[in-house]
């Protein structure tokens, strides 16, 4: 299959987007913390140039939202969730529709799963248990019985919902499943987790129905050391992942295959992370079987450079820290996990600049949809065309490229090799002299009604036309040397202030398009041409930009 094809095929596969909204408003796991979003500058907080940005701190557990679990979750040996390649999650599966055979505290069994669906070894399962209707951001779910008449969704979704009987992850590590996901609050039993001691009362409902259907007590049924080696140990070692709070376009999916995507935030030091899921169906015209077959020959080019604490923020923002709040043997009968919250402005590692950074009255990261974060695009390498300081223009794009109207753009200047998962790592070359667009640049980018853009640098704007340029006068001054000698101007006469500000950020995002910043990692070997390009940040309700996965697509070399 050539480019284009590839490309077209992609673009007609529907797409389904499986992931809850993530929000200050969204309950965490049991005993974990809530989301808080801290404005710490706003838009007329900046000095200097001109106006400045609205900028966010987090505070959070990963387990508010969708998320991934790791293996270091249960397993402290095991894969950082940054090592975990993009193989490892996306991959045909299967979306099973067991909802009409489960209940309250009930069990699910391999049979119910593969007597509803086609289920392959290898595959991504995801689990649909209805449970999904307790989520935060669906209707109330009206009872009679229930006090007030409407029923707690989050004790639906936390505490109350089915989990795998115990044969269950035997046969889901037998069938080497890449990933388990649940549309409710965990892929265990609530009541093999701390849930069992937090709500006793829950508990022992839990075992009255377990005894009445099975004849067993809930430790017999379990058996604590068999069951603690499978779950810390056994799962985590064989590389069995689980995602878990899916929501969104669930039912549209009931009992069909797809290729289904996973896409964390990669982090290096946390065991658990917030990820973007997604579905593919094949196009009209197309089959399922090939259209799989398509999918898994193609090549994913991971963009998105580590996520750590040693990841430099942009430069007078807060960096990432990480406290573990509790540890695998933290806790009795096996349910000790590794937990942590994680702490940060937004603006470092790979990320999008979202509307509301620059421009207040626009949308915040969760309520752009997924369509939007999605499409046809290019990568244009341009990095023998610049260097320190450099400006570069639309013609330089167009020279490498075959760019179109409502493409995405990713900018690859060259200088990811500055950055800090670099050999060649150079903060102050990264942040201080990474080239920049030319004044013409944004009016281009308008008039090629650009979906959104992406550079391998720290600012989508030259770092002249921030507030870098007050921080760093010395620089200024080279940069300002070079422009004249390149164009014949100043700065001030080629970038007056008062229009080109900050251009990238203040002149497009009303327009409502975007960029993200600090592209890395496979865009060393991406070479100038088109590719089917995504973004997948989380989908965090209340946040002026965001983190996430950035992937180009293409065709299989092999053809």
């Amino acid at each position: 299959m050539d480019r284009d094809r590839f490309i077209k095929t992609m673009t007609d596969a529907k797409l389904y987007d499986l992931t809850q909204d993530c929000s200050i408003f969204t309950p965490p796991w049991p005993g974990e913390k809530s989301l808080e979003v801290h404005f710490f500058k706003r838009v007329t907080g900046a000095y200097g140039g001109g106006q400045g940005a609205n900028g966010q701190i987090l505070n959070w557990s990963n387990t508010v939202g969708t998320h991934l679990v790791g293996e270091r979750a249960f397993h402290s040996a095991g894969r950082a969730i940054a090592d975990v390649g993009l193989r490892d999650l996306c991959g045909p599966g299967v979306v099973v529709d067991i909802s009409d055979a489960v209940s309250d505290y009930s069990l699910y069994t391999p049979e119910m799963i593969t007597e509803r669906a086609t289920v392959k070894e290898g595959d991504i399962l995801i689990i649909n248990t209805g449970y999904h209707k307790y989520s935060w951001d669906q209707p109330d779910v009206f009872n009679e019985d229930a006090q007030g008449g409407v029923e707690s969704k989050e004790f639906g979704f936390l505490v109350r919902h089915p989990g795998p009987s115990p044969d269950f992850f035997k046969w889901a590590l037998e069938m080497k499943l890449k990933v388990v996901g649940v549309d409710c609050g965990c892929a265990e039993h609530p009541m093999n987790t701390p849930i069992r001691r937090m709500h006793e009362r829950e508990f022992q409902k839990a075992e009255e129905k377990l005894l009445k259907e099975h004849g067993k007590t809930w430790d017999e049924m379990y058996p604590q050391d068999e069951y603690y080696k499978m779950t810390h140990a056994d799962i985590p070692n064989a590389h069995l992942l689980f995602v878990e709070s899916i929501v969104g376009d669930i039912d549209k999916l009931k009992n069909q295959r797809a290729w289904i995507m996973i896409m964390p935030i990669p982090f290096m030091e946390v065991e658990t992370a917030w990820a973007r899921v997604s579905a593919l169906t094949a196009p009209k015209g197309m089959e399922e079987e090939e259209f799989i077959k398509v999918m898994s020959s193609a090549e994913m080019l991971d963009l998105t450079i580590p996520f750590s604490v040693q990841t430099p923020q942009w430069l007078n923002y807060i960096p990432l820290s990480v406290t573990y709040t509790k540890r695998v043997g933290g806790q009795f009968f096996g349910m000790g996990r590794n937990g942590s919250i994680c702490n940060a402005s937004i603006h470092l590692a790979s990320h999008m600049d979202g509307e509301i950074h620059f421009y207040p009255a626009g949308r915040s990261i969760g309520k752009v949809p997924l369509e939007e974060w999605v499409g046809p695009g290019v990568i244009a390498d341009i990095s023998h065309l610049v260097s320190n300081s450099s400006v570069y223009t639309p013609k330089m794009i167009e020279e490498v490229v075959d760019i179109h109207k409502g493409d995405i753009l990713i900018i690859k200047t060259g200088w990811h090799k500055y950055g800090w998962k670099s050999p060649e790592s150079d903060e102050f070359r990264y942040m201080v002299n990474h080239p920049g667009p030319s004044p013409d640049f944004s009016d281009w980018c308008v008039d090629m009604q650009i979906k959104w853009i992406g550079v391998d640098a720290v600012s989508a704007d030259h770092p002249m036309n921030t507030i870098m340029r007050i921080w760093h006068p010395k620089t200024f001054e080279e940069a300002n040397r070079k422009l004249i000698a390149d164009f014949g101007k100043d700065w001030d006469e080629m970038y007056p202030l008062d229009k080109y500000y900050q251009d990238m950020h203040l002149n497009l995002f009303p327009k409502r398009i975007v960029h993200a910043e600090n592209m890395g990692l496979d865009i060393d070997k991406a070479e100038s041409g088109r590719y089917y390009i995504g973004c997948y940040v989380q989908k965090a309700m209340e946040a002026e930009s965001m983190w996430g996965r950035f992937v180009a697509f293409k065709e299989s070399s092999e053809g």
